[in-house]
């Protein structure tokens, strides 16, 4: 039974609304409110929330007299007519809640009530044997006074997987294996259980594979706890294909296979790692991954400072800068966009709060666009916090020495050199209350300077340091993605507290490694390349069929715009060609791709990196690289002028192969080399061998297989 002075409208009256999902951002926590009653979304503002109830519509909602007579349990317990029709029942705990506080007079807080302040959930990690299908969860509160309660009966229970049910009393569900994750909220606190429902596999044996390094250990041990065994190890060729694919962007060579193939050293997969990480390629590759981040593109640089800008992203990369030094001159960048190319960073964020944003999504790794006008729904992140890391670039300016642009019309378009300089003040404000807001550091401390320091300066400071607490482990993660195919965190940007890593002790463990060895990015590569992991076959085990989170493993993926079409080019043997760059440049040695952006050039590559998902960076982010399989994709392999016409160019490698006296056997074992990095099967070779005996036109038969080759998926996929 309910007291006075046991209900507290901030931690009992508004965990109710949350829980009814009145200040739903579908319901009353809509931006217009609705059927007249506005709240403040998630009960973010619990003052504004009190207002509305008490005094809007002359007290109806809150009728203190005779409670039983307030709109506010009439209409949510479904008493009168209500949109959003029943939210719970008379004499629910809800129910008893609010009508204890209207009886009590809907009084305000008394000073000193206790506040919330942390959010556990038991268990917050639990793999479930089937046959048992249910698990109960409990939430526990912690306030300022050392006071806990359980608030399981105010919580709110919601699982990442729609295929796995919680109810609203935190009981989870599954009919079958799975894995969710469970976010549970309790007024402007989250907390997670991260749950796997598994098959019993009653003749499952763990099969005990030798780990390569720690990285198997953190992976192995999850998936026995999974009843899952991982796949064999990848085979030389496999890995073979695979390194050159995801270190330099190109298919390995026929001499390549053969050279490796007659390479009996233990150390055979290592000795490749670290030729092909100092090859000039490897630059090339990882260049473009941060000029895809950094938005490198014509538009906003032009063309002169995107090729300063990605010359000094792809120097930093050749020698190995430190990732952490990396990130802090680009955040501390500045002076002529022309001479000095990581101010090139700030000329495509014009103003302060696109900077944090892409600030925080590059090095932080946080998504925080949505706190810009509100609290965020998913992370611990308040509007004020986002507005506050906002104000550590509200000083950056901009000095236009000039702008020759073509469309007078189009502000985002600059053509000239710009001088990127600190100014003496500047300061952010709250968008609503109005007040200046002192820079703070996120998820930790305001900055303490004074008004003359220089606000970068402190950041990138901050943003380098071994002992920040998101750097290491969104650069290891990202790192991790690209070599994977899948983030322990996915998206490999979004840390968030409703997206946990799949793997935490991974995760600690790869970020510790990081930052310990100072960064050192091709050092991380080498040693996630040499995991067990890494080089797991593609070929699922009858245990790990359906794992697509784990690293069971390898996930077989597309390959990335510029990867294909360089592959392609590397198989006909005849290069792409691009306006505005030399003959025999790679697609991955683009700075930038001048007619991507207009949708203007007709240029065949330019068409197929556009068709293929090159992104147009307009964004901070990965994401707006799509990998998606599109009907204009296969009409550009199948009919594209691209290949057709590398295919019928005389001096192409069939025109050399048929130049230089090769046999059929010969030509189709040179042609499996150089597309699939494998010899043909014994039956493959006879069957092809046979079809260009029988041909009346040699060349094109040859032809006809190439194409066949490059169309294949085992060449157009990574495995």
């Amino acid at each position: 039974m309910f007291t006075q002075e046991t209900i507290s409208f901030r931690n009992d009256v508004m965990a109710v609304l949350s829980r009814a999902g009145c200040n739903q951002g579908i319901c009353h926590g809509n931006l217009n409110g609705r059927g007249g009653l506005k709240l403040s979304l998630r009960g973010q503002d619990p003052d504004l929330d009190r207002e509305a109830l008490t005094r809007a519509v002359l007290g109806r909602r809150a009728n203190t007299h005779d409670p039983d007579a307030s709109l506010l349990l009439l209409k949510a317990t479904g008493q009168v007519a209500h949109e959003g029709g029943v939210r719970f029942g008379v004499g629910s705990n809800e129910h008893r809640i609010l009508r204890a506080w209207l009886a009590a007079g809907a009084p305000l807080d008394l000073p000193g009530t206790p506040a919330l302040r942390n959010l556990t959930v038991t268990p917050n990690e639990k793999y479930i044997i089937q046959p048992t299908n249910v698990i109960h969860l409990q939430v526990r509160a912690t306030f300022s006074n050392g006071r806990t309660k359980d608030v399981s009966s105010l919580a709110v229970f919601e699982s990442t997987n729609p295929k796995i049910d919680v109810s609203r009393f935190g009981y989870v569900k599954s009919t079958e294996p799975g894995e969710t994750t469970i976010v549970v909220r309790y007024l402007d606190q989250q907390a997670t259980a991260l749950l796997a429902f598994v098959p019993e596999r009653k003749d499952f044996v763990w099969a005990k594979p030798a780990a390569h390094n720690y990285i198997d250990t953190h992976v192995f041990a999850r998936l026995e706890k999974l009843r899952m065994n991982p796949s064999e190890l990848c085979s030389d060729v496999e890995f073979l294909r695979r390194a050159h694919l995801d270190l330099i962007g190109l298919p390995p060579t026929p001499e390549d296979v053969r050279m490796f193939r007659a390479e009996h050293a233990q150390d055979r997969r290592a000795k490749l790692i670290d030729t092909l990480m100092n090859r000039p390629e490897f630059a090339d590759v990882w260049a473009l991954k941060w000029a895809d981040l950094l938005k490198v593109e014509e538009k906003q640089l032009d063309k002169t400072g995107v090729k300063a800008f990605h010359g000094w992203i792809r120097k930093s990369i050749a020698d190995n800068k430190p990732l952490n030094e990396f990130a802090r001159e680009l955040v501390a960048s500045r002076g002529s966009t022309y001479k000095s190319p990581a101010a090139n960073y700030y000329r495509a964020l014009r103003d302060p709060q696109v900077r944090a944003e892409a600030f925080a999504q590059v090095f932080l790794g946080i998504r925080m666009q949505c706190a810009k006008c509100h609290n965020h729904p998913f992370n611990q992140i308040t509007q004020n916090e986002y507005h506050q890391l906002a104000a550590f670039f509200a000083r950056v300016d901009y000095k236009i020495v000039d702008n020759a642009r073509k469309d007078k019309l189009d502000k985002h378009e600059f053509v000239g050199d710009q001088i990127v300089f600190m100014n003496d003040s500047g300061e952010v404000k709250h968008p609503s209350g109005g007040q200046v807001l002192t820079p703070k550091y996120l998820g930790g401390d305001v900055l303490k300077a004074s008004a003359k320091d220089d606000r970068l300066l402190k950041l990138a400071d901050w943003v380098g340091d071994a002992g920040n607490p998101y750097f290491a482990r969104t650069q290891a993660n990202r790192i991790w993605f690209h070599l994977m195919g899948r983030g322990i965190v996915d998206p490999e940007d979004d840390f968030r507290q409703s997206n946990p890593p799949v793997n935490a002790s991974l995760l600690d463990t790869l970020a510790k490694d990081f930052a310990e060895h100072k960064f050192d990015q091709k050092l991380l590569i080498k040693t996630i390349m040499l995991s067990r992991t890494y080089q797991l076959s593609a070929n699922p085990s009858t245990t790990n069929r359906d794992d697509e989170t784990n690293f069971s493993h390898t996930i077989v993926r597309g390959l990335p715009a510029e990867t294909l079409l360089d592959a392609i080019s590397h198989a006909v043997g005849v290069p792409a060609r691009f306006d505005g760059y030399p003959e025999g440049t790679r697609a991955a040695q683009l700075p930038s791709l001048p007619g991507l952006q207009r949708k203007g050039s007709s240029e065949p590559g330019t068409k197929f990196l556009r068709q293929f998902g090159k992104p147009e960076r307009l964004l901070a982010c990965s994401c707006e690289r799509s990998d998606n399989t599109t009907l204009a994709q296969a009409l550009q392999l199948i009919a594209g002028n691209l290949l057709d016409s590398g295919l019928k160019t005389p001096d192409n490698r069939i025109g050399k192969l048929l130049k230089a006296g090769k046999n059929n056997p010969e030509i189709v074992d040179e042609l499996f080399l150089a597309t699939l990095s494998r010899s043909p099967s014994d039956r493959e070779r006879s069957a092809l061998t046979a079809r260009l005996d029988a041909a009346r036109h040699r060349r094109a038969a040859v032809e006809d297989l190439l194409w066949g080759l490059v169309n294949s998926k085992e060449f157009m996929l990574r495995r």
